[in-house]
């Protein structure tokens, strides 16, 4: 309903005039139009005129009165018998001069429509009828008879391959006569980049002409000057644009001035790929600067971090995966959610309110499902089992005919559907969906939005009369919908509900998903006609041109499959904690009915509410002081967890521990242990001992009380890179390509400890980084060659192990709540990870590589190569704030447990203190 809106805005829908492209066929163009007289005898006798304008299409006539009293003239060319214009010798006679430009039509067959600008069906005049037309301009009589006869011959061939390639041809000698006209350009300083012959797309019909790209606007020039002159887009308010599959080949653009709009402001088709890739370079480049390109993975995170909603999500899926509302044959599909059509209530809380939406629509009946299956099995191949699909053209207009009738009869020749077959009742619909023979559509965004006009019939359309003697009006509703907009409203709140929420990922699965196709897809009883998916048939390998046409034709209004967007599993939301829901709700927990007592809650609340603070102002981080405490690079920060925090120790390429006071401003302490670079250090639970990890091999313990090495564990065969710790298990990363788990266990309080290796991880290529999770229970591991492994640490197994970055990960380092994690590499990317999958759900570019960061799992706080401290929203893919820091790369990072204080090290061998100021 989308593209009726941005019609009704543009004022084209339901104006002064009558004529539209959906008076054409399917397949159809509209090349030129004339003023004219329609002359006709009234009762045989008076010789009556009508004044308007004739319309030359390229498979009929179209004569559109000016009154609208009168019914607009459609005459089919391959039902005309004779057309006429005046003899040659006509023309040069004095004494017939009142023939002149008369233009004589005798056909079997002619429909009336839009009498009085009423909206119904078509009314067919049968037999032989002659049709006189008089042009204003005679001398242009001669060029319409010519085109006129042209197209006619067109229209009598037996196959519809060789129509179609006689009416390209003439479209083509057309659009090649009349290039782009420049001075239609905004400004006379237009620097042109190309132009190119292409069709502007919107639903059922294309209307032919020229593109135009210049350094500051796209033009589009329809050849017939239809709607308007040339449709003008400033490239600076364009925000998104899309290549598209159109007719099954890469010929669609699609370009948007607007973030969130369904609809687009111009779908254009192309001739042929390289003139669509073109201009798509042209203004993707001038974007580069300006918008953020957004992949399906970035959406994803959105999606599972709830800053967008499930309504949103599905949109941009679908427009990702080329669904369009300018093509009805791609048009956006959605599921039907609820299942509940017979209550007088609505329950959001019960499951059996709900439709399962790890199953297919053909696949919910069991018994249904049964006999397809018996069909399947008994199938050649190729087999499907569903003998129509989920979204085709008639199912879009089945469900919008009350506010796109035209588009109705554009597709049906003429006709509405049958008054028992419309779309009468939701419960019917619903029940037919579940029961129907080859009934297994799904539902279009339109309800689960605000505009509820498409459920009246505020047209007052004459849609019939069903069987039961009923007139087709408004869509009956559910018993728990008071109206129309409250049954929108509910179908809204149970889209975004809990539920839905939590299984909207096995629904996106089969549609956009890893169970859209294969093995997974028989498994899961979806599997559709094969033409119906993105690379069923390849039409450029058909040579014959009539197969062509039919084939396209069948799939076109068949329906097609949404391009596959995920082939892994696609991850389930992540659903807030229930003491958490209160925030955001207005329909919180009373305090009986939490699960967790108040006493206990609050101080977990503040805490949460402390940290989300200093994420939320993390762009006000301020230096409070600096030290050159080293003579090389800072590889690692450890702080002592005392209340005062006084003691700050760092390591570096120097190949010393450094002891910092934060009181006293003073160096206390220096150790050396060997002449190699240190890389990692922390601090033992206690604050008594300082673990480090060095270049030389081997890890290193410190007694912070006695002042003295404690003990040395040699356990590589090459530098160790990064050490972690947790319940007395030391976890060590190195070039050696293995990362240990060592158990520990003191022989005495503050002597010497024993180290026992419990596993060994191995990995083909050095690694540079390790990470727990909050939890203790994953460990993620990077190396120097881009790979990321997350591993379960209680079964030392791989869960995941996927390429993420070209060239050494960084740093590495988990979510939060242990969903996703996010890694820097030196290709200078960020990329998140979904933890439960392995997919990779967003990739963000940088400036340059972050050597090191935290994160809340929204924000991002990293230091970069150039010594900068940048803020992220890693979400929504972009930078918030960059802060001014160290003098060559920011190596090393610390963060307090309430996110408030920072500490830096660099290459320019200094630490740096950060607080936020308020």
């Amino acid at each position: 309903m989308a593209f009726i809106r941005k019609r009704r805005q543009e004022g084209q829908l339901y104006s002064k005039e009558r004529f539209s492209l959906l008076l054409l066929n399917l397949e159809e163009y509209y090349f030129e139009q004339h003023t004219a007289n329609y002359i006709f005898n009234k009762d045989n006798e008076e010789k009556r005129q009508i004044r308007g304008s004739l319309k030359i299409c390229s498979k009929s006539v179209i004569f559109e009165p000016d009154e609208i009293n009168h019914p607009i003239i459609k005459i089919p060319l391959r039902d005309c018998i004779t057309i006429e214009g005046p003899e040659d010798d006509e023309r040069s006679n004095p004494f017939t001069e009142g023939n002149l430009g008369h233009i004589s039509i005798l056909t079997n067959q002619a429909f009336l429509t839009k009498e009085q600008n009423i909206i119904a069906p078509f009314k067919t005049e049968r037999g032989k009828t002659k049709y006189l037309f008089q042009l204003d301009v005679p001398g242009k009589v001669e060029d319409v008879v010519h085109t006129l006869h042209q197209l006619y011959r067109a229209s009598c061939l037996d196959k519809l391959g060789d129509q179609a390639a006689m009416i390209t041809a003439i479209l083509q000698s057309r659009l090649a006569r009349t290039p782009f006209d420049k001075n239609r350009f905004q400004n006379v300083s237009e620097k042109l980049h190309m132009e190119c012959k292409a069709e502007m797309v919107t639903p059922l019909v294309t209307n032919p002409g020229h593109v135009c790209i210049t350094d500051a606007n796209l033009y589009f020039q329809p050849l017939n000057g239809y709607p308007k002159p040339v449709v003008q887009l400033t490239l600076h308010s364009v925000r998104r644009i899309y290549k598209r599959r159109h007719g099954l080949a890469p010929l669609g653009l699609e370009v948007f001035c607007t973030e969130n709009d369904l609809c687009s402001d111009i779908y254009l088709k192309f001739y042929n790929t390289q003139d669509r890739d073109n201009v798509y370079f042209y203004v993707a480049t001038y974007l580069e600067n300006h918008v953020t390109e957004h992949t399906a993975e970035s959406y994803m995170l959105q999606w599972q971090r709830g800053h967008i909603s499930n309504y949103q999500y599905l949109l941009h899926l679908n427009n990702l995966a080329d669904r369009s509302c300018n093509d009805l044959s791609q048009y956006p599909v959605f599921p039907w959610i609820i299942a509940d059509y017979t209550s007088s209530e609505l329950d959001l809380k019960k499951p059996e309110t709900f439709r399962d939406l790890s199953k297919p629509v053909g696949a919910l009946n069991k018994e249904r499902l049964d006999r397809l299956l018996v069909r399947y099995r008994e199938m050649p191949e190729p087999k499907f089992m569903y003998g129509s699909h989920y979204s085709s053209p008639g199912y879009v207009l089945f469900y919008l005919v009350r506010v796109a009738p035209e588009y109705m009869l554009c597709l049906q020749n003429g006709k509405f559907d049958h008054p028992d077959r419309m779309f009468n009742s939701i419960a019917e619909t619903w029940k037919n969906c579940l029961d129907g023979a080859t009934d297994f559509k799904e539902l279009i965004p339109e309800f689960y939005e605000n505009d509820s006009s498409f459920l009246l019939n505020s047209l007052k359309l004459d849609l019939g009369k069903t069987q039961g003697g009923k007139m087709v009006d408004n869509v009956e509703l559910p018993p728990w919908a008071s109206d129309a907009d409250d049954f929108l409203q509910k179908s809204q709140e149970a889209l975004e509900s809990q539920y839905v929420s939590e299984h909207l990922s096995e629904w996106i699965d089969l549609v956009f998903g890893y169970k859209q196709k294969g093995r997974e897809a028989i498994a899961t009883h979806n599997v559709f006609h094969p033409l119906t998916y993105e690379g069923g048939v390849d039409l450029n390998r058909i040579m014959d041109p009539n197969e062509r046409v039919a084939l396209l034709t069948q799939i076109l209004e068949f329906g097609q499959t949404p391009k596959q967007l995920f082939t892994i599993p696609h991850p389930r939301r992540i659903i807030p904690k229930l003491k958490n829901l209160s925030h955001a709700s207005s329909r919180s927990l009373s305090t009986a009915e939490s699960p967790v007592s108040p006493g206990e809650e609050s101080f977990e609340d503040l805490t949460e509410e402390s940290i989300l603070l200093a994420w939320n102002n993390m762009t006000r981080l301020k230096l409070d002081s600096q030290y050159k405490i080293h003579k090389g690079t800072i590889t690692g920060i450890a702080v002592s967890s005392g209340s005062r925090q006084s003691s700050i120790f760092t390591t570096s390429q120097d190949s010393t521990l450094k002891m910092f006071s934060t009181e006293s401003k003073m160096l206390q302490r220096s150790v050396s242990f060997s002449n190699m670079a240190l890389s990692c250090c922390l601090i033992l639970p206690g604050d008594t001992t300082v673990v480090c990890s060095s270049w030389d091999n081997n890890i290193y313990f410190y007694s912070i009380a006695f002042g003295r090495q404690q003990g040395t564990l040699i356990g590589h065969d090459d530098a160790v890179s990064k050490i972690c710790w947790h319940n007395n298990r030391l976890y060590s990363a190195s070039w050696d390509s293995t990362v240990k788990v060592w158990h520990c266990s003191p022989t005495e309080l503050g002597t010497k400890k024993h180290f026992e290796l419990l596993t060994e991880l191995e990995h083909e290529v050095s690694v540079n980084t390790i990470n727990l999770n909050d939890a203790y229970t994953l460990l993620a591991s990077g190396t120097k060659e881009g790979t990321i492994s997350i591993w379960d640490v209680s079964t030392a197994s791989v869960l995941h192990q996927l390429v993420c970055h070209s060239g050494t990960v960084f740093d590495a380092a988990f979510s939060p709540d242990s969903r996703h994690l996010l890694s820097t590499g030196e290709d200078g990317y960020f990329k998140v990870t979904d933890v439960q999958t392995g997919m990779i759900i967003s990739s963000v570019a940088t400036e340059q590589p972050q050597r090191c960061f935290k994160w809340d799992g929204n924000t991002v706080l990293s230091g970069s190569q150039s010594g900068e401290l940048f803020v992220w929203d890693i979400v929504g893919g972009k930078i918030v704030e960059r802060i001014s820091g160290h003098t060559g790369a920011l190596t090393s990072m610390w963060m307090n447990e309430q996110c408030s204080n920072i500490i830096t090290g660099g290459e320019d061998k200094q630490i740096k203190f950060w607080k936020q100021q308020y």
